[in-house]
């Protein structure tokens, strides 16, 4: 008899490598949801065994589908995937019901013994190997290949500053883009009519390269130097902070991408880039150039605090052709 499992990841790159790494010994009857309210509707019409679940989806995140399963009392054990991996998260989806916690990128022998554990797999039980079906579907698109690995960096990068902080990160969906260089402050996502203060520092690896970028609102920065324990500084630590937080931010995430490109980023020295000023000031001098670049932007939100952070990694369009290589591997 199979075990009917459905996994609800937005994607597409997250549902394959989740259906990969099932046992493949395993009989089971697979099913895709891409987002929280897709898996809800199909558990209220066919249910399911298992419940492989992200966080951080489009339309209904992770967290509402949890409340929804126990308000509703749908009939699914639930386990949470995600690359939100802060120690609250976890906490937050075992009050909410999952019967456990996995991080991505999901490790095959650790998933096999955590499906043993609760009694839902016994290596063995099925007389020939199951190859475990795939997402239907073409060729995945690079802008959903770096959207899923920038989630996993992303979620890295969020559980240090959530350590260091003792605070609440808010994962958003990271946005993806191909745009000129020309373009990049008219596309980015933050307050209008703030001002804001910038550290960039350059990174190359492998025919990878690029800038991070890192814009952080003026008006938390008070806020923040006191989070970090800056309060007894006879004046306001503004590049202190900004130092610190660009170290944590950029350190933890290009990490983050290069350990899933198996590739190792070299990175140059930070600097600061301007201070109290519009974004559009601040990014002046990529106004004047036409290169296409590919924009990874992370907007970052600390709960129960007015701070608000912009990460932007840029990507040149020499590294391109390397990324789409890695996707080639990473999906074959």
């Amino acid at each position: 008899m199979s075990t009917r499992i459905l996994i609800c990841d937005d994607s597409a790159l997250a549902r394959k490598q989740m259906a990969r790494a099932l046992p493949g010994d395993w009989p089971v009857d697979l099913r895709f949801a891409e987002h929280g309210q897709d898996a809800l509707e199909q558990l209220r019409q066919a249910p399911a065994d298992l419940l492989l679940l992200d966080l951080n989806m489009p339309v209904l995140d992770g967290f509402a589908v949890l409340e929804a399963i126990r308000r509703q009392d749908l009939p699914v054990l639930t386990l949470v995937v995600s690359g939100d991996i802060q120690p609250e998260a976890r906490r937050r989806v075992k009050a909410l019901g999952a019967m456990d916690f996995m991080a991505k990128p999901v490790d095959r022998d650790a998933l096999a013994r955590l499906l043993q554990l609760y009694g839902l797999y016994q290596p063995g039980a099925a007389p020939l190997p199951v190859p475990a079906p795939i997402a239907a579907g073409g060729p995945l698109p690079l802008h959903d290949f770096l959207q899923e690995i920038a989630n996993v960096a992303m979620g890295r990068a969020s559980d240090l500053l959530a350590r260091l902080l003792d605070t609440f990160v808010h994962q958003p969906i990271p946005r993806v883009a191909r745009i000129a260089r020309s373009e990049l402050s008219m596309a980015i996502s933050a307050a209008d009519g703030d001002c804001f203060s910038a550290v960039c520092q350059g990174f190359v690896g492998a025919g990878l390269s690029g800038e991070a970028l890192l814009l952080f609102s003026d008006s938390g920065m008070e806020e923040m130097a006191r989070l970090l324990h800056y309060e007894d500084t006879p004046s306001a630590p503004e590049v202190e902070v900004l130092m610190d937080m660009s170290s944590i931010l950029f350190g933890a995430f290009l990490k983050g991408l290069g350990d899933q490109l198996d590739l190792q980023l070299g990175l140059g020295h930070p600097g600061v880039l301007g201070r109290h000023r519009p974004i559009a000031t601040l990014l002046e001098h990529h106004s004047r150039q036409s290169e296409q670049l590919l924009c990874i932007e992370i907007p970052y939100v600390l709960e129960h605090h007015q701070i608000h952070c912009n990460l932007l990694v840029l990507l040149t369009e020499a590294s391109v052709h390397r990324l789409e290589q890695r996707l080639a591997y990473l999906t074959e």
